[in-house]
């Protein structure tokens, strides 16, 4: 299935129907009344978070969602149905934007969730309803409501607990294939990987999401090789893996241009906790591992893991590492909740 993270579509919900005007016409009954029906109301558009779905793909190819209108009202009081609403099924994640592409309107967060983007106009009243003890034949009725119309930009943020970052061919697919069941592509050279992926890592017996984006070059924070994108679907992580390339020369400087663009891209990202790895620990010399552990060390202020994806040295106390800070970040979350939830019920 092919992968797209934005969209932006034409949503309209369904105009009322109006209200009729009419009188019954029955024999032997000379003063029938007035028997007009109220028109029905129009259907709405709905946005449904559902289970199943990572990608936007579908709106690629179908951009405008129109909701039915409600029918006329008839005679004999008969009142027209609603129309027909519109449910717009999108993956956890997705976060709806109004044109603008910076006005919020809802962030889609949990599988179930439902919210409604466009009412539906209501219906209108048909003659029957404007009946009185001073107007006993009324001859006018309501229109329907209009509907509502609009642009919208969808736009998907994957939830993961974690998430990979790093240089291009830093392992990173190859991290989260040794450590889950995700199978990205795999291969030696810069940008095999093109979109984010998303794995389940178990260590312990306890699980978490791992996410792993495409790698990042100087200038990500500006678009340059899609790179503001993909940040985008680490923001929500808990915890960042910094993998860097324990084959490069300056690993220092690998560390720093990744660390540059996190915080010029901004949006939280760089306060969030840190682990550092030098990764491809199989393919460089005892010595000169030690050395740019070293190096790695004195440039992110904190001591770097040694991993190897292709031979599992280090993968387990890396994962570990990563555990331990979403396990703390669930913890005060859970906390955080039910404080909330005691000072709801509390009563003076």
């Amino acid at each position: 299935m092919k992968f797209l993270d934005q969209a932006k579509i034409y949503i309209r919900s369904g105009g009322g129907g109006a209200g009729c005007v009419s009188f019954r016409r029955e024999k032997y009954i000379e003063f029938g009344g007035p028997d007009g029906g109220d028109g029905g109301r129009g259907g709405d558009v709905w946005v449904e978070c559902v289970e199943g779905l990572n990608t936007l793909i579908d709106y690629r190819y179908r951009q405008h969602f129109k909701a039915d209108r409600g029918t006329h009202g008839m005679g004999r009081n008969r009142s027209g149905p609603g129309g027909k609403d519109v449910i717009l099924k999108v993956p956890v994640g997705t976060q709806i934007f109004e044109e603008d592409h910076e006005t919020l309107i809802t962030d889609m967060v949990e599988i179930g969730q439902r919210v409604r983007l466009a009412r539906g106009g209501n219906g209108g009243f048909g003659n029957t309803h404007f009946k009185s003890s001073t107007n006993q034949a009324p001859r006018h009725a309501n229109p329907g409501g209009e509907a509502e119309e609009r642009w919208i930009w969808l736009r998907l943020k994957l939830i993961a607990d974690a998430g990979i970052i790093g240089l291009p061919n830093a392992g990173k697919s190859t991290f989260i294939s040794a450590s889950s069941a995700a199978k990205p592509k795999i291969a030696d050279y810069p940008f095999t990987t093109l979109v984010p992926s998303l794995g389940v890592v178990r260590i312990d017996g306890n699980e978490f999401v791992l996410a792993d984006i495409p790698g990042l070059i100087e200038g990500a924070h500006q678009g340059i090789g899609l790179g503001d994108k993909f940040l985008a679907h680490v923001e929500r992580c808990t915890v960042l893996l910094h993998l860097v390339d324990g084959t490069e020369e300056d690993v220092a400087g690998a560390y720093r241009t990744i660390r540059n663009e996190i915080e010029q891209y901004g949006h939280g990202l760089e306060d969030k906790p840190e682990l550092v790895a030098l990764s491809k620990s199989d393919a460089i010399q005892p010595g000169e591992a030690e050395e740019k552990l070293n190096a790695l060390a004195e440039e992110a202020g904190a001591t770097p893991l040694l991993v190897s994806a292709a031979t599992g040295g280090g993968m387990d106390e890396a994962l570990r590492a990563v555990w331990h800070t979403v396990s703390k970040s669930r913890t005060t979350a859970a906390t955080r909740e039910a404080d909330a939830a005691a000072s709801a019920g509390w009563q003076p």
